[in-house]
């Protein structure tokens, strides 16, 4: 190890171990009024019109990032053409008479930002029950590490090792092309995404202490090595994956992540919410 790898796998260690133990400066439960004591008008409705919903990306004046997609009729899903298509309907009305508005909605379980379970692709893992319920919160909650991965190539063993991720380092969220590429604002499923092949898989397992993989496409892994990319990371059922990440606009770095699935017994995968805080 280069002198320069030791010290950057010093500071990281050193800053997870901040972000882990030191509580946010903010109350665990913020008025909901602001920083002004004189102001006695919620945040939430410091807008022109509040007659319109506010709907945000970046919360906290910049410290909190959704990175969640939202669901589009025109999103990519799995080998589609043509996008993701109408999802949402309005089952009862109360312009139709009824006494509340109630939506339904419907689609894959591996639709836009989504986590797999071991059972996606382990059908003895499926039949026993290693689903979406039994993932453990607590890998999904925590310090994380944001990179930036480079963009001429898959993420191979040779791109894993030049990443000099330290020891420690739980939780990664790789930002590739696909991000530049703007993808997941494509309704076309694109097959060319930047994602593991299977050798880049096996190198984050056997030489990492990563337990959450994020990426910022429909599959962690290349399109030529999907199921032995799953495979690989799948097998111990300790490393959850989370897919399909909005990273636009967020930098590389250190944050606080949190996701939170649907609890689904039974599903192999589940929409899931997703936030980074600096």
């Amino acid at each position: 190890m280069t002198k320069s790898h030791f010290l950057l796998s010093v500071t990281l260690i050193l800053t997870f171990a901040t972000l882990t133990l030191a509580s946010s400066p903010t109350k665990p439960y913020p008025s909901p009024y602001g920083d002004d004591p004189n102001s006695c008008e919620p945040t939430q409705f410091h807008h022109k019109d509040d007659s319109v919903p506010l709907r945000r990306e970046v919360y906290g004046g910049g410290r909190i990032f959704d990175i969640t997609h939202k669901y589009r009729v025109d999103m990519p899903s799995y080998g589609s053409p043509s996008g993701l298509g109408e999802f949402l309907w309005l089952r009862e009305s109360i312009k139709n008479g009824s006494l509340a508005n109630i939506s339904e909605f419907k689609m894959l379980t591996h639709t836009g930002t989504h986590c797999d379970a071991p059972g996606h692709f382990y059908d003895e893992y499926f039949d026993a029950g290693f689903d979406i319920d039994s993932l453990d919160l607590e890998v999904l909650n925590g310090p994380a590490l944001v990179v930036d991965v480079p963009r001429d190539k898959n993420i191979t063993a040779e791109v894993m090792e030049s990443l000099s991720i330290p020891k420690g380092v739980t939780r990664v969220i790789f930002r590739t092309l696909n991000t530049d590429r703007r993808l997941m604002w494509q309704s076309e499923f694109d097959t060319s995404y930047v994602g593991f092949t299977k050798d880049g898989a096996k190198w984050l397992v056997e030489n990492t202490d990563i337990k959450l993989v994020g990426t910022d496409y429909l599959s962690v892994a290349a399109y030529d090595d999907l199921a032995p990319g799953h495979l690989f990371f799948l097998k111990g059922r300790e490393i959850i994956l989370v897919e399909a990440l909005k990273l636009d606009g967020i930098n590389p770095g250190l944050y606080s992540v949190h996701c939170l699935p649907l609890r689904l017994p039974g599903a192999e995968g589940a929409p899931i919410r997703c936030i980074l805080i600096k």
